[in-house]
């Protein structure tokens, strides 16, 4: 009996051991895939965009050091094919030139210099998505946005850099229309559906979606939360909600800078009334300090 004591505590330091090896993005992406989690995630808009330059390197080693689990980033791809990290399809408003990002080569991008948030120049580039999956990898998942449109040129750079099972996409498409032109990369990348909850059809749409169960919907909705709270009655032990608190009729009024204000009446009812376990924001470090306040993390 003892021998088989002491054989069983071996082997379960051995699988303690090797969980925590795992590598970070590993064991977030384990949170975000248990539809029981209890743990809120946290996605950074745009990475630290209030500390660094929105979709730098910076901005985004800032939020991984913070600790978020998600940097939320955006895709544009040159003349030439390259994929770089930039929200507009134009550089005027975030660098130092102008211009589309589509009419113009990786190397002619690269002479300008990223602006900061009060549309100073600074020194750094726009980053190439390879760059940025390097600096990720193994630290944090990645919420590609507008990733859909170049999912040919993105595969071969997650490949490449073993980066596959760190990547989100989110969209508005059926779940059929979304297994039939990704299905192949869905067993690592994950997909989840984006879903507008302001009218009874909505839900009917979330139960149609919960059937190929997703680990996670992005819900959104501008006032009134009953459909919210129908869906989050459905997925509750099938799928994990996602809410953007970045203005208010993302969220029902329950945005960052209220939260700012009185954390509990917003954060803490999206999470302990709504059931809401991954919540995309402007104001990162707030967000953890308050979730860490609250044994939330």
């Amino acid at each position: 009996m003892k021998h088989t004591c002491f054989f069983f505590l071996v082997l379960l330091f051995a699988a303690c051991s090797a969980s925590d090896d795992a590598p970070r993005s590993e064991q977030i992406r384990a949170d975000l895939l248990n539809p029981d989690c209890q743990r809120v995630l946290v996605a950074s808009h745009r990475a630290d965009w209030r500390g660094w330059p929105e979709n730098s390197m910076p901005a985004i080693e800032s939020a991984i050091n913070m600790g978020v689990d998600i940097v939320e980033l955006d895709l544009q791809c040159t003349a030439d094919s390259q994929l770089i990290v930039m929200h507009d399809s134009k550089i005027n408003r975030t660098t130092t030139g102008k211009g589309l990002v589509a009419e113009m080569t990786l190397d002619s991008i690269r002479t300008f210099r990223l602006k900061n948030g009060v549309n100073i120049r600074t020194r750094h580039e726009i980053p190439t998505l390879r760059e940025v999956l390097l600096l990720c990898k193994g630290r944090v998942l990645i919420n590609l946005d507008k990733a859909d449109r170049y999912f040919d040129l993105v595969v071969p750079l997650l490949q490449e850099t073993g980066t596959t099972r760190q990547i989100i996409m989110k969209g508005r498409k059926p779940a059929d229309e979304v297994r039939a032109l990704y299905g192949q990369y869905l067993d690592e990348v994950i997909y989840m559906p984006i879903v507008d909850m302001n009218d009874s059809a909505s839900v009917q749409l979330f139960s149609a979606h919960l059937d190929s169960q997703p680990c996670a919907f992005e819900l959104c909705w501008r006032t009134d939360d009953t459909y919210v709270k129908q869906a989050s009655a459905l997925a509750q032990g099938k799928s994990l909600l996602w809410v953007n608190c970045l203005w208010d009729t993302l969220c029902g009024g329950h945005e960052d800078d209220e939260a700012y204000k009185d954390p509990d009446a917003h954060y803490g009812y999206l999470i302990d009334s709504l059931g809401f376990r991954i919540i995309q924001t402007d104001r990162p470090e707030y967000l953890i300090n308050y979730l860490q306040s609250k044994h939330k993390r």
